[in-house]
């Protein structure tokens, strides 16, 4: 099993955690489409690991998708986040982890605009708009 730079067990997770958020961040969960506090937000800022902090998006790469979660076209680094691969529920996605600490954030999709046309489909409870970074 990977060793994560911040680890915690579950039971300090669900401490730190909204229910809501422990299901999505640690459980691999969904929210809602167009549920989500950054659906439709414009606000600038950098939006970090709802669990431990981690930089993970800039505002200027987020746009309006269509797809019901806030969607980026780029993370803030390279090294930012990981990629896996997901099977499950039927379907091969790539999931989205904080290279942090492993949670879950969403998955990525080969759809989305220029430069990178990819669309990092992230859960709003997975996410902390820090606007003070805009």
């Amino acid at each position: 099993m990977k060793r994560y730079e911040l680890e915690r067990n579950e039971g300090e997770w669900r401490a730190v955690l909204s229910p809501d958020q422990y299901r999505v961040l640690r459980e691999s969960g969904t929210e809602p489409p167009f549920s989500g506090e950054y659906v439709d937000t414009a606000d600038e800022g950098v939006y970090r690991c709802g669990a431990c902090g981690n930089p993970l998006f800039r505002s200027e790469t987020k746009y309006h998708s269509g797809c019901g979660w806030p969607s980026f076209y780029r993370p803030v680094s390279d090294d930012a986040v990981e990629e896996l691969p997901d099977t499950s529920h039927g379907m091969t996605r790539t999931e989205i982890r904080c290279a942090r600490c492993g949670s879950h954030l969403g998955h990525v999709f080969e759809d989305g605009p220029e430069p990178t046309g990819l669309r990092y489909c992230m859960n709003s409870l997975a996410l902390d708009l820090n606007r003070d970074e805009g």
